[in-house]
C-alpha cells in the first residue's frame, strides 16, 4: 500500500499528457533545463567573484542612516 506499482504511474502520466498536451510539457521541460543551466552558470560566475571587503559592508550601512536622517529632516 506504500508504494505504487509501474501501472500506476503510467496512468498518472497518461492523465498528465492528456491535461496538458505534448507541446506544453516540451516547453517546460526546456524551459526547466534553460533554468537549470542559469542556475550553474550563476553559481560558477559567483565563485570566481571577489567578495566585497568588510569596510564596504560597514561604509553601506552608514550611508542608509545618512539617507534616513535626510528624509527626516525635510519632511
Amino acid at each position: 500500500m506504500g508504494s505504487l506499482s509501474i501501472w500506476h504511474w503510467l496512468i498518472v502520466l497518461l492523465i498528465v499528457v492528456m491535461v496538458f498536451g505534448t507541446k506544453k510539457l516540451k516547453n517546460i521541460g526546456s524551459d526547466l533545463g534553460g533554468a537549470v543551466k542559469g542556475f550553474k552558470d550563476g553559481m560558477k560566475e559567483g565563485s570566481s567573484t571577489e567578495e566585497k571587503p568588510a569596510g564596504q559592508v560597514a561604509n553601506a550601512a552608514t550611508d542608509k542612516a545618512t539617507i534616513d536622517v535626510e528624509a527626516k529632516t525635510k519632511s
